[in-house]
């Protein structure tokens, strides 16, 4: 009895083991990756770590260093979805790590915050499977308008937060009404879509959101902002990661290099002048979209 057991056992694993292979095969064929499997070269690794690291630093510092990380993984002619995939998935883990510094300035009432949450991680979720299901064609064509919403967000979330300061009347958040939980929550939805989907340039606008319901506290806003950004490229990066979507090979040096980075942003970010960092993302991301704008006619 006891071999027939574990000749079933034996059978069953190697039957599952023989299914996730096939499926990783698929997976692989599906978003273009068998070609790179094994081709990363280490002049390749070493292009796409020092992206990585300039994207980590630009993070910490002031944003959009997918700007910068995005676009290194085209240049090596990744196919545009596991690019945008794999990217995502590179820059998660610093991402998280600044959500969980960030945990002691969080204040907002979970009358909020679930909410928002929820919304963030759904959204997220239906963002990541619209682009999977993104013919590579298609979303080869809509990189420079992506680069170039999340560059012109980048660029005016100032000015965004201004013009929602001035709608922000709300003051003191453990007062705030269903309606406006409610309109916030549809609001934060579309943004997780989006956020999944692509994501450059979201913290500005959840920046602007919470500034409409009244916050004032820039390390509040920024608690919060970076919590509802990590839950959805977290959700984003797990069904990447289940859809076989990743190279890894490339992302592993890219999680590298953008944790050094992240490391280096933070430990300089009080030297460094924002505005100026700010400046020079704008252009690369400007630059960015021209670029791309012009080769993929």
């Amino acid at each position: 009895m006891g071999n027939l057991t574990r000749s079933i056992i034996a059978n069953f694993l190697a039957q599952a083991i023989q299914l996730l292979e096939n499926y990783r095969t698929q997976a692989l064929r599906r978003f273009g990756l068998l070609m790179h499997l094994e081709s990363l070269h280490f002049t390749q690794a070493l292009f796409l770590f020092f992206a990585a690291v300039i994207a980590g630093t630009l993070n910490a510092v002031a944003g959009g260093g997918s700007f910068i990380s995005f676009p290194a993984l085209l240049f090596l002619r990744i196919e545009p979805v596991a690019a945008n995939a794999t990217n995502t998935v590179a820059l998660w883990p610093g991402l998280a790590a600044s959500s969980i510094a960030y945990m002691k300035r969080l204040n907002a009432p979970l009358r909020l915050l679930v909410p928002l949450l929820i919304t963030s991680i759904v959204g997220g979720w239906a963002g990541a499977l619209l682009l999977l299901h993104t013919p590579q064609h298609t979303f080869l064509q809509l990189i420079p308008w992506l680069l170039l919403c999340g560059t012109l967000l980048f660029a005016f979330g100032n000015s965004i937060r201004t013009i929602a300061s001035k709608a922000g009347a709300l003051g003191d958040l453990r007062t705030i009404s269903w309606t406006a939980v409610t309109a916030s929550s549809v609001v934060q939805l579309f943004v997780a879509v989006y956020g999944g989907y692509f994501g450059a340039g979201i913290g500005f606008v959840m920046l602007g959101m919470l500034t409409a319901l009244g916050m004032s506290d820039v390390h509040a806003m920024g608690a919060i902002r970076t919590l509802l950004a990590a839950a959805i490229n977290a959700v984003a990066v797990l069904t990447f990661i289940v859809a076989g979507a990743v190279l890894w090979p490339h992302c592993v040096v890219m999680i590298a290099g953008a944790l050094t980075g992240g490391w280096f942003g933070a430990h300089y970010a009080q030297k460094a002048d924002a505005d100026k960092v700010r400046a020079v993302v704008i252009c690369l991301g400007l630059a960015m979209s021209a670029y791309f704008f012009i080769t993929l006619k």
